[in-house]
């Protein structure tokens, strides 16, 4: 099995990125803590990744989508394929997958409504706002590095959709709609408004003001989260991690809601020898790997090597991971949580 080796590095002219809202709206700019250390891949991790990225180039359809399942055609399982080729230092037009993501840039335009809803007709979801706010983030992500008016008039649509639609409690659910809030789904739009602030949208600090009141109401005594307000419950390990990584995504890097949020996490490091059988596996490890990397320090460096060892072992033969939703949606999240540090996209950068 491929073995990690960490270097120090120095970093001078640390930028700190002003922070999306927590009270007054901007989160002072203030000296930064010292950069992750340094973990470099090696050669045999750099072929894992590799080998999962070209089974994913090998799924595209003609239209810009991937795989032929159920969720084929689903806009947050094709947004995230891409940004894991961009994670790798592609982007469209441009690198080893620049045709694929460009490919795949198109069918997420081509989904986008009038009203902004990106969603893919026909297309299997779980919740169509997971869909639109994934989808969105990667327009963000796009737009952020290779401006298009196309892009902007688009991503510009998405994002006030977003804002248009968050309920009295100050998140959002499955549908566009102020009904009701969970925190999964909110948690998908914040990320989705800060990439979309990063690239130069307007976005009110007052809606992301009460989005992280909501995340922080729905937090446990023990530091994890629960699903939704209206029914509270107990804390799991891959809403937990989606919860801390919002405080992050608002510009929120220290305080006694973020360190309970990374304790809660810590008790769940990554252990080869228990196999995680949670049908949420992907996606709680996508977000805990975010926000160890922010976390830094020895967090970090004891996660990082766990979730890697632990996603190799489940690698399958022909260089895919197995996922309930798609192995196209599996293996688009392992080849990123593999390149976390090589820090390329803007979303997971201070």
């Amino acid at each position: 099995m491929p073995s990690l080796h960490r270097r120090t590095f120095l970093c001078g002219g640390i930028q700190a990125v002003a922070g999306l809202a927590s009270g007054a709206g901007l989160v002072a700019v203030r000296a930064q803590p010292p950069p992750p250390r340094a973990i470099r891949l090696t050669s045999d991790t750099l072929g894992v990744i590799e080998e999962g990225l070209d089974f994913l180039r090998a799924q595209q359809n003609p239209d810009g989508s991937y795989g032929t399942g159920p969720y084929s055609r689903n806009v947050a399982v094709c947004g995230l394929i891409a940004m894991a080729f961009m994670a790798n230092g592609s982007m469209p037009g441009r690198g080893p997958y620049g045709n694929q993501v460009a490919r795949t840039l198109r069918h997420i335009l081509n989904s986008t409504r009038d009203s902004g809803f990106i969603v893919a007709p026909g297309a299997s979801s779980h919740g169509p706002m997971y869909g639109h706010g994934f989808a969105a983030l990667f327009l963000a992500e796009v737009y952020g590095q290779a401006a298009d008016p196309e892009i902007r008039e688009k991503l510009e649509a998405a994002t006030n959709l977003i804002i248009n639609t968050q309920n009295e409690e100050g998140g959002w659910r499955y549908e566009p709609r102020r009904h009701d809030a969970d925190i999964s789904v909110t948690v998908c739009q914040i990320m989705a408004l800060r990439a979309a602030r990063n690239a130069g949208l307007y976005v009110p600090h007052r809606t992301i003001d009460r989005s992280i009141d909501y995340v922080k109401r729905c937090q446990n005594p023990d530091g994890g989260f629960m699903y939704q307000l209206s029914q509270p419950g107990e804390s799991r390990f891959p809403r937990s991690a989606a919860g801390v990584v919002a405080f992050y995504s608002a510009g929120i890097y220290e305080g006694p809601e973020l360190e309970r949020g990374l304790d809660y996490l810590m008790r769940h490091l990554p252990d080869v020898q228990v196999p995680s059988r949670d049908p949420y596996f992907f996606y709680g490890h996508y977000y805990a790997v975010q926000a160890m990397f922010q976390a830094r320090g020895e967090r970090w460096e004891r996660w990082y090597p766990a979730v890697h060892d632990l996603l190799l072992a489940r690698r399958r033969s022909d260089g895919a991971w197995f996922d309930q939703i798609s192995p196209e949606f599996g293996t688009a999240m392992a080849c990123t949580i593999l390149q976390m540090p090589n820090s390329f996209l803007p979303i997971f950068q201070r």
